[in-house]
């Protein structure tokens, strides 16, 4: 698979991604800002529940293969000294977010989200059907996008592929996304936890916003008329979504936060 293609998944995006909402909420609660309750609807939603694995493994208590519920999962983080839990939403290719090792690295970009505590703990969302399962692994010190550096990267991005997608004729293979390019000040609404900067909840909302144009952009070639347009399209849109990952992860990373 090519790093494009790895990428650029045409796949639905999810309104408000799954390791953001546990990045947001769960460092809420580590910080006393949100109680129990508040932090599991925000975070399992319309989900049946949300479990966490492998905890045993890394020595962190528990029995070995039973997964733990998810407030025993966040205790356990809480325990080993966690103050905080970010995100990363990497691709083959670009890393971002991860800092290794390997094992974690994998699965995170396979999975195309993880969370990772200041405890040294990684956690990988795997569903099956409408569970979630939060699979741990050992995670090491990462480097992260400034907040600043990738909200104009992302807003510079955005405006070299509207420039780009215009000159391809978008509004002729695809009318949606040259609606949705035309009317991006209606963003999806995130809900941010207790504690998240407003300009990270912002930014994020202008993220997610960016991987839905792209999942809408890639569902088919259609109008297509060369193999080189098509290659000018996907380049376009491969600059869009590397930008909106990183702007995720930023948003999502308690470490790189601005003062509130």
């Amino acid at each position: 698979m090519s790093v494009e293609d790895a990428e650029l998944d045409s796949g639905s995006v999810e309104t408000t991604p799954e390791a953001l909402r546990l990045a947001w909420w769960v460092t809420a609660w580590l910080r006393g800002e949100a109680v129990t309750d508040l932090v599991l609807d925000a975070v399992i939603g319309p989900d049946a529940t949300h479990t966490v694995s492998g905890l045993a493994d890394l020595g962190l208590g528990g029995d070995e293969g039973v997964a733990d519920t998810f407030v025993s999962g966040m205790g356990r983080l809480r325990t080993e000294g966690a103050t905080c839990v970010g995100v990363a939403f990497p691709a083959e290719g670009d890393p971002v977010g991860l800092g290794g090792p390997r094992a974690f690295n994998t699965a995170a970009m396979e999975a195309g989200e993880a969370v990772v505590s200041d405890a040294g703990i990684g956690l990988v969302p795997v569903r099956v059907g409408a569970v979630v399962e939060w699979q741990a692994y050992p995670a090491q010190r990462r480097q992260l996008p400034d907040v600043g550096e990738a909200d104009r990267a992302l807003r510079l991005a955005l405006t070299e592929s509207a420039t780009a997608l215009a000159e391809l004729d978008v509004a002729r293979w695809r009318p949606e996304v040259a609606d949705r390019l035309m009317n991006l000040r209606h963003r999806p609404s995130l809900a941010g936890a207790p504690g998240v900067p407003a300009r990270c909840v912002e930014l994020a909302a202008r993220g997610v916003q960016a991987r839905e144009i792209v999942a809408v952009a890639l569902e088919d070639e259609g109008g297509a008329v060369s193999a080189a347009e098509m290659l000018r399209r996907r380049e376009a849109l491969v600059g869009l979504d590397r930008a909106a990952r990183r702007a995720l992860t930023a948003a999502g990373s308690p470490e790189v936060w601005p003062p509130n």
